[in-house]
């Protein structure tokens, strides 16, 4: 039976990468609390935007989708899901609220991260919603021929239940006695959240939420204007790429958690930074024209109306829409049209 001892991590000697990105990510979260002081009201805009973002990036990744325009709607709860994808991504937003509004007050109990299952899928008839599972489950991948390869064994159904159990006492333990850093040991827990998978259906969108939920309650609320889940879909390869390396062993208990610590503290410190930059572009009273053309010196590369968006979220979408017609016209940006998509690079980078 695999046993579980977070104070065994404390002991260990952390490399100064580690500690560099602790001590920025604190820095980071201090610079927040006085943008926050000062801007409240613009920052809203974000919060509805990381809410659609978070939403449709965790689906994504586990292949549920639906259109821009759909994802919206069910965001504004102005409609009913139509399919399967539709009611996990309405359940995903319903969990996303809870968080959002109440992680002060949800504890870190196999009962409440059961409740949390069940929310997931409270738009489906999936009897297995709000249960750990059943059947015995694989991590496994599949390749471009088509094979596939069973990449970590997870825990059995019969150990499951217990395993969850002391995740949650050993997290609750090092952190209500001060034993160890928080920013270790949100990611030592979700990797084992990971590793057990308790559940037949929904374990990653799972340990996105938890992630976020503790974040929120050690004092890190990045996640609630920076979507942590786009992030996370965009390096796709690199979550999966940490979470394997620090699997290897976890039966015995002889993982290198390490890996998987690095790579989540890289995304949180990531989002503080976009956080910082979409801040300045708020923080000053600048014409829609000065505030999209600031945020066009932050891109390399194209970039699409969206992303133009999510940096300007005091802006409406058809105010936006007018300045980059402006600079096109202007010739400080070029338009790129390739079927459907429309694209924008700053001009200058053509004689680079």
């Amino acid at each position: 039976m695999r046993t579980f001892s977070y104070t065994k991590i404390n002991e260990q000697k952390w490399d100064s990468e580690v500690l560099g990105l602790i001590a920025a990510i604190y820095k980071e979260a201090g610079k927040q609390e006085l943008y926050l002081k000062q801007r409240p009201e613009k920052l809203e805009k974000l919060v509805e935007i990381a809410k659609v973002q978070s939403t449709e990036s965790s689906n994504a990744i586990e292949g549920i989708v639906t259109t821009n325009t759909r994802i919206k709607q069910i965001m504004e709860d102005k409609t009913t899901p139509r399919n399967r994808d539709e009611q996990e991504i309405a359940g995903y937003r319903d969990v996303l609220n809870i968080i959002h509004e109440n992680f002060d007050v949800i504890s870190i109990t196999p009962n409440y991260i059961l409740q949390l299952h069940k929310m997931l899928y409270g738009h489906m008839n999936n009897p297995a919603a709000g249960r750990t599972k059943s059947v015995q489950n694989y991590i496994s991948a599949t390749y471009p021929n088509g094979t596939t390869r069973i990449l970590f064994t997870p825990l059995s159904p019969f150990e499951t239940p217990s395993a969850l159990e002391s995740i949650c006492n050993e997290f609750n333990r090092v952190i209500g006695n001060n034993e160890l850093e928080p920013l270790i040991a949100i990611p030592v827990f979700i990797h084992d959240f990971l590793c057990i998978h308790p559940f037949n259906d929904g374990n990653g969108r799972m340990s996105r939420l938890l992630t976020t939920l503790l974040l929120y309650q050690s004092g890190f609320h990045v996640g609630k204007y920076i979507s942590l889940e786009a992030k996370i879909a965009k390096n796709k390869d690199l979550y999966y790429d940490a979470l394997n390396q620090s699997q290897i062993g976890w039966h015995d208990g002889q993982a290198d958690v390490v890996p998987f610590i690095k790579y989540l503290l890289g995304t949180i410190l990531s989002a503080y930074k976009d956080f910082e930059d979409r801040f300045a572009l708020v923080e000053e009273k600048l014409s829609a024209v000065e505030t999209v053309r600031r945020a066009i010196m932050t891109k390399i590369g194209r970039f699409s109306k969206q992303d133009i968006r999510e940096l300007c979220p005091s802006l409406s979408i058809s105010s936006i829409e007018g300045a980059l017609r402006k600079l096109v016209a202007e010739g400080a940006i070029v338009r790129e049209v390739k079927g459907n998509n429309i694209r924008y690079f700053r001009a200058k980078e053509i004689y680079d």
